[in-house]
């Protein structure tokens, strides 16, 4: 009869699962590398007859508006104006004539900061909203 010591009952005896996880992790591994998923995908209708044309996208009346480094300082479209009174009221009366116009407005680098801002208070002050900003890189 196999008997222990009386000091081994302080031990607790208990079984190594070290190498029995790692070999299940191993194989749950395996299985959801080579289980069949499904792709998930998109379907796109593809033209299958040349009797489909593509949409051209027009695009969208605008005005050009320029704020220069040296006088005159402002200009629409490249047609230069001295007075800011001037300037601003053939701005209205484009906006007013063609609502729909989008305002894009360009500054040059040198220019001062209060032109821009003068430029962007009338804007404001004639509720115009559609407006963008041109800035270089």
């Amino acid at each position: 009869m196999i008997e222990l010591d009386k000091d081994a009952d302080n031990q607790e005896l208990s079984i190594d699962l070290t190498a029995l996880i790692d070999i299940i992790f191993i194989l749950l591994v395996f299985l959801m590398l080579t289980a069949n998923t499904q792709l998930l995908a998109l379907p796109v209708d593809v033209p299958t007859n040349g009797g489909e044309q593509a949409q051209i996208l027009a695009p969208k009346p605008n005005i050009s508006v320029n704020v220069m480094a040296k006088a005159p300082y402002w200009a629409i479209d490249g047609h230069r104006y001295e007075a800011f009174s001037d300037f601003s009221a053939e701005v209205v009366r484009r906006l007013t004539l063609e609502p729909e116009l989008e305002v894009i407005v360009a500054a040059d680098k040198q220019a001062e900061v209060q032109l821009l801002l003068q430029l962007l208070a009338m804007l404001q002050a004639q509720k115009i909203s559609q407006t963008q900003i041109l800035m270089e890189p």
